[in-house]
């Protein structure tokens, strides 16, 4: 399975008019998945270590884990069909009552990137999903200069 597999970063993570465009990608290149904007918001938020005044649900979700013996082991974002990404959440469990177990769940890239940030988890890329999306390094770039031009004119 690892070598099926490229192990992406979560390079940033940008509001748009309709929810959060987040980019991930590694030397070689980038790319982009779409999200509703709690999500967005919450990916953000971990990614700049924001502690919150409450659990949101990605804390909440995390926090049950952990009072289980389990926790997020990595993320693999397995498919794209169509324009959508999906994606499997990998969690190992081991406590007093079972010796310890990994559980694959089907879950939407977003949830699975929000759950792998908050945890210092992995995320994965299969290797068929990474030959077909779009690099979009340069786009990653140019965001990123607006920004810092933006932030030096307040």
């Amino acid at each position: 399975m690892i070598n099926n597999v490229v192990p992406v970063e979560l390079r940033n993570v940008v509001a748009m008019d309709s929810g959060h465009a987040v980019f991930l990608g590694n030397e070689e290149k980038t790319f982009v998945i779409f999200v509703d904007e709690p999500v967005g918001l919450a990916i953000s938020m971990s990614m700049r270590g924001i502690v919150k005044d409450r659990p949101l649900t990605h804390d909440l979700i995390g926090h049950m884990l952990r009072a289980f013996g389990a926790k997020v082991e990595r993320v693999i974002i397995n498919a794209l069909d169509g324009g959508v990404f999906y994606a499997r959440l990998i969690l190992t469990a081991e406590n007093e009552v079972q010796a310890r177990k990994v559980v694959e769940i089907d879950a939407r890239p977003s949830d699975s990137i929000a759950m792998a940030v908050a945890n210092n988890a992995p995320i994965l890329v299969a290797k068929e999903v990474w030959e077909n999306v779009d690099d979009v390094s340069d786009t990653l770039e140019q965001l990123q200069k607006q920004g810092r031009r933006k932030r030096e004119e307040e």
